[in-house]
């Protein structure tokens, strides 16, 4: 899975495309089949991710309880791929920090706008540069399962609704867990406070780590604030949508679907060094001092790397 993707893709393929996959869905086809007819314009490795898509989601597969299937996860493999190696050109450090086997939980700023990208290329990151990849469950609002074509997905390759509970069960399960702390306060500020984290609120993933004996793994991404510049915001696209908010962007909704494509930014993401919390007992998950140091702790950690991650970085888009 190590396997770069070069093969070039250009503007007015993604348009074509685009403009096929609105004109399949507007005639009446189902969105996988008008993904499929219209992706004649696209790479052949991408070609082949979303026909491999289409047969998996026809077949009868297994998913865990949570909606994840792993063979799913692999079929989009070759489309996160070309983001991560061609669209993105993500360079990742310190993915060693990042257990190899049992539980921990991974704490990331968060930008990126609704979609949560940032989390698909953290998952990136580990399966392609970790000695013993795995998969991450990560968690997302609830607002997106309420959807039918990003439940459906996100389910599918990871995604869990975000609630202490099932992040809790996932850790008991030996599982590595991604949370995002800032939550909508991250993905709805505006550009001229990229890369100023918000408040963790009152550190409810550290009593999380806490009850549950979980490493925390701090991670920062760059990148993930320039992909949609938010310059303002619809109200009436939420309110049709169901979402929290709606980006105005330089390019939404101005160009229309076109408007949707991320822009191709540099990331950089860092892996933190774990913060062990074994050497406190379950209960210390009460004691709200702790809590509220541990979280300042990490949303500190964060956001020095960011600063230093962003000096790393040659430029934002070339």
């Amino acid at each position: 899975m190590t396997e770069s993707v070069r093969e070039p893709i250009s503007p007015e393929a993604i348009a074509e495309f685009l403009r096929g996959l609105r004109g399949g869905v507007e005639s009446g086809l189902d969105p996988l089949t008008a993904a499929q007819r219209a992706a004649g314009p696209l790479p052949q490795r991408l070609r082949a991710a979303i026909e491999a898509l289409v047969r998996r989601l026809q077949g009868d597969y297994h998913e865990d309880e949570w909606g994840f299937d792993e063979g799913f996860a692999e079929a989009t493999f070759p489309l996160f791929d070309f983001l991560y190696e061609f669209w993105w050109r993500v360079e990742a450090e310190g993915v060693r920090n990042v257990p190899a086997h049992g539980r921990a939980l991974l704490v990331s700023n968060h930008a990126g706008s609704l979609f949560p990208f940032d989390a698909t290329m953290i998952t990136m990151a580990i399966m392609k540069r970790h000695p013993l990849p795995r998969w991450p469950r990560f968690m997302v609002l609830d607002w997106a399962f309420v959807l039918p074509f990003l439940s459906w997905f996100m389910r599918r390759v990871g995604g869990v609704p975000a609630s202490p509970h099932n992040a809790s069960r996932l850790l008991s399960e030996h599982e590595l867990v991604m949370v995002f702390p800032e939550g909508i306060k991250g993905t709805g500020k505006p550009f001229a406070d990229r890369y100023r984290v918000q408040r963790f609120g009152r550190g409810g993933f550290v009593e999380i780590a806490l009850r549950t004996g979980s490493p925390i793994v701090p991670v920062a991404v760059v990148g993930s604030e320039e992909i949609y510049p938010k310059l303002g915001e619809s109200e009436l696209l939420a309110r049709a949508t169901g979402a929290p908010f709606v980006p105005l962007t330089p390019t939404f909704p101005w160009l229309g679907a076109l408007g949707l494509i991320p822009l191709p930014s540099r990331w950089r993401i860092e892996f933190c060094e774990p913060i062990d919390v074994s050497g406190h007992p379950p209960e210390a998950a009460d004691d709200q001092r702790l809590v509220l140091d541990l979280s300042e702790h990490v949303r500190e950690t964060i956001q020095q790397k960011l600063y230093d991650n962003l000096a790393k970085r040659r430029s934002t888009f070339l």
